[in-house]
C-alpha cells in the first residue's frame, strides 16, 4: 500500500494525531474540517452560512494539496449541531459543486470542536495522473 501524508498551510492545522488527508493509490481520504480560519485557528466569525463556506474552503485546500479539487469528491459526511441547518448546507454546496453531486451523509451531532456548529469529512477519488509522451 502506497500511503502518503496531505499536507498545506491553506487549511487548518490539524489539532491532534491525525494528518488533513491520507492518500491511498487514487483515493484520498479528508479528515473532518470545522470553519477554522487558516490563518488564525480561530472559529469565522459570521452565521452558520460562513462556517458552511468556510469548511467547504478548508475542504478544497486540502483536496487541492492531494492535486484534486472538490469535483473529485465521491463521499462526503456533515455533522450538524442543530439540523435545522440542513437546508442551508443545501444550498451552500449548490455553490462548490455540480451534478454528479457526491453520495453524502448528515449526521445530527451533540458537540464538535471549538463550539463549531458544522464540520465535514470525505473521501475523494482521482483518475490516475496521465503525462504526455515526450
Amino acid at each position: 500500500m502506497n500511503k502518503e501524508i496531505i499536507h498545506t498551510l491553506q487549511a487548518p492545522q490539524a489539532i491532534g494525531t491525525y494528518s488533513q488527508a491520507i492518500k491511498v493509490d487514487n483515493t484520498v481520504y479528508l479528515s473532518g474540517q470545522i470553519p477554522l480560519v487558516p490563518e488564525t485557528m480561530e472559529i469565522i466569525e459570521g452565521d452558520i452560512r460562513a462556517q458552511i463556506h468556510q469548511v467547504f474552503c478548508n475542504l478544497r485546500a486540502v483536496a487541492q494539496a492531494a492535486r484534486g479539487e472538490l469535483s473529485d469528491i465521491v463521499k462526503l459526511n456533515v455533522y450538524l449541531t442543530d439540523l435545522s441547518h440542513f437546508p442551508i448546507v443545501n444550498e451552500v454546496m449548490g455553490e462548490y459543486f455540480s451534478v454528479p453531486y457526491p453520495a453524502r451523509a448528515a449526521i445530527g451531532v451533540a458537540a464538535l470542536p471549538k463550539g463549531s456548529e458544522v464540520e465535514m469529512d470525505a473521501i475523494m477519488h482521482m483518475l490516475p495522473q496521465e503525462y504526455p509522451a515526450c
